[in-house]
Parts: C-alpha cells; structure tokens; sequence
C-alpha cells in the first residue's frame, strides 16, 4: 500500500535493545567508539615499552634544548654563579660580529663538500662492490670499519699522514722530487684536509646502505630495461638509481646532520679552528677556549638547532616530492 514502510520480520524493534547496549559494552557500541579489550590491553602494552623510552628523551634530549635556549638569554661566564639577563643581545652579537659571516661560510662548505663527497663515492663503491668480484666481502668490510672506529683515532692517525715534515705523504712526494703542501699553516688547505678525512670516515657508510638498496631493485625491470636494447649506463641512471632515490634521500638526511655536528675530527687535526671553525666548533671554542661566555656559546648552539630543523624541513617537504617510493 502507498505511503506505508514495511518492516522485515527478522529485525528486532527499538524498545527490545539489549542490556549491553544499555550499559554501553556491547561489541558493536565498543566498535563505534573503537575502543575493546583487546585494543586497551594492546595499549597498555605499548606504553609499558614506550613509556621508559619516551621519559628518557624527554629528559635526556628535549630539556637540555629547551635549557639551552634560556642560557642563550644570559650573560654568563662559564663557572660564574652570576648571570644576567641579556635578551637577544648574544644572536645579535653574533650576526653582526666579524667571525659570522666566515663561520657560516666554513660550514656550508663543509657540509656541502662532505655531504657531496661521501653520497657520490659512496654510490660508486657499491656499483663495483655490488659486482661479483672476489674477495667482494671483504672489501666491504675495509670500506666500512672506518664508519665504526673513533673519529679521535682516526684524527691522530691522518694528521701524522698530512704531516709536511714526518708524514707518509710528505716522504712518497719528496720520493717524486715533490714538497708537501702546508696542509696545517694554510687555512684553505687545511679545510680540504678535514673535509677529505670526513668523507674517508663516512663513504662506507654510505657504500652499505647503498649496497642493501641495490639488492632490493627488481631484477625483472632490469631485465625489461635489457630486452629493450638499454645500454648498462642508460639502467643504471634511467632505472636503478631511481629506484634509489628513497635511500639517497635518507643519506642526505643522516649524512647532513652528521657533518653539521662533526666535530672530533675537527678538535683532533686543527684544534685552534684556523679556517676549519664550523658553527658547532665555534660553540666549543667561545665556551671553553675563547673567554668561557656560555650564553654566546648558547646562542650559537640555538642557531645550529635552528639551522638543522630550517634544513630538516625542507628536505621533508621539497625533497622528498623527487622521491619514488615505488
């Protein structure tokens, strides 16, 4: 009949609810507002192996930053228990002191060169290391130790190698009627010396995960690629590195935070800073060699933070659109 709803026999009127329904633990009220047993029991869980974790970030990690921002704010000589309050005044001493803009100039090239140096070297071991060559594991393992030993090690080490007088390189140059260049008197030079030990220290690193990447590319592409008359250069730059592209963005995340932060390589081989003073060293050296002003060291160490989450960012939000994660 027209304008009448006919009601299935099977379907349970209104007034007949349940009494879990009632009280609002009935499975399908439990899965409306998505809570159940099993999902509070997988909570609780979590936070129990979370919760140590997260406190000891919080504390370890998070504060000290959140400290370093108030000291920024002082005028305070290290071991004084005076200090003022400075406002802005040290970022402001920095930026428009005579050593800014020669520090943010060392840095960048620094991270540049570095950063540059071990992604690109490092992508060309793990092509030839990716090949079946003998003794294939343990040239691996030779390119990777350095990643693993103390960059003070391996600072003393280089250092008696780029000695001008006693070095190993010294003596295979005069052996070739050749004078040592003045890696440590020379400010420029003795940038490139720390920056060509940096990249020695980090390449294996790079190496490996490139290596782990490759063994993940399907050879079936490769194959297709092949039968399509790809030369073996053309698949590598038109289908394999690609495909890399997700291991090349994580490299130049981790390898960019690393060199902003490199530091005992630095102590080691030009202690005084001469041309080698990176926005982390120069921290170092106002808080413990120049005149022990912790809060012009803190607002230093504020500006590096800043400048890694500033890079952080946009490598996040512009880089990682290039990236094929499929």
């Amino acid at each position: 009949m027209a304008g009448t709803v006919e009601v299935a026999s099977g379907d349970p009127p209104r007034s007949e609810a349940t009494a879990d329904d009632r009280t609002g633990t009935s499975p399908s009220r439990r899965r409306r507002f998505g809570i159940s047993r099993r999902n509070r029991g997988d909570f609780w869980i979590f936070l129990l192996f979370a919760l140590p974790n997260i406190v000891l970030i919080l504390v370890f990690s998070y504060r000290p930053i959140l400290t370093n921002f108030y000291y920024s704010t002082l005028n305070w000589v290290l071991g004084s228990p005076i200090a003022t309050s400075a406002g802005l005044d040290n970022y402001v001493r920095f930026f428009s002191g005579d050593r800014a803009v020669e520090v943010l100039r060392t840095t960048a090239i620094f991270t540049i060169a570095t950063v540059g140096g071990s992604i690109v070297l490092g992508l060309g071991l793990a092509v030839v290391l990716s090949r079946p060559l003998r003794g294939r594991t343990f040239a691996r393992a030779s390119v990777f130790a350095p990643y693993v030993l103390s960059g003070v090690g391996i600072g003393l080490v280089w250092s008696f190698i780029f000695d001008p007088t006693i070095g190993v390189m010294a003596i295979i140059l005069r052996k070739f009627g050749a004078a040592s260049p003045q890696w440590f008197n020379d400010p420029d030079l003795t940038l490139v010396m720390v920056i060509i030990v940096f990249i020695w220290k980090n390449v294996g690193y790079c190496a490996v995960i490139y290596i782990a990447a490759m063994t993940a590319v399907p050879n079936d592409v490769l194959e297709a690629a092949s039968i399509d008359g790809a030369s073996p250069v053309r698949r590598f730059f038109s289908v394999t590195l690609p495909l890399l592209s997700p291991t090349s963005f994580f490299l130049l995340m981790t390898v960019t935070l690393a060199s902003l932060q490199a530091f005992d390589i630095l102590r080691i081989m030009n202690p005084l800073g001469r041309g080698t003073t990176t926005l982390m060293y120069e921290s170092y050296l106002q808080a413990f060699l120049a005149n022990n002003q912790a809060g012009y060291s803190a607002a230093i160490s504020s500006i590096l933070f800043i400048v890694l989450m500033v890079l952080t960012l946009v490598q996040l939000i512009f880089v990682e659109r290039r990236v094929h994660y499929t």
